[in-house]
C-alpha cells in the first residue's frame, strides 16, 4: 500500500487518535478512518485493526449522512 495523506487526526486520548486518511491500493483509491495507538509518548503512532474503508463511490453518501448528523445535533442543541 502507498504511503498514505493523512487529512485530519482526532485525538480520543492521549495514546490514541482516530487517522483520516487517503490512500492507494493496487491502482485504487480510498479514504480511511482507522485508530492509531501509541507507546512512545506520540513519537510512533501504529494502526490497529479497528477502522473503516471508503470507496470514492461511497463518499457523498458518507458526506451526506454527516450532514444529516449535524442537523441532528444543531437541533438538539436549540
Amino acid at each position: 500500500m502507498a504511503d498514505a495523506k493523512i487529512l485530519a487526526t482526532i485525538e480520543r486520548t492521549p495514546t490514541e487518535q482516530l487517522q483520516i486518511s487517503v490512500s492507494e491500493y493496487k491502482g485504487k483509491s480510498y479514504l480511511n478512518m482507522r485508530i492509531f495507538y501509541t507507546t512512545d509518548d506520540g513519537a510512533t503512532w501504529i494502526p490497529t485493526k479497528k477502522g473503516v474503508t471508503f470507496t470514492p463511490e461511497q463518499l457523498d453518501l458518507l458526506s451526506e449522512a454527516i450532514e444529516d448528523a449535524k442537523k441532528e445535533f444543531m437541533a438538539e442543541a436549540e
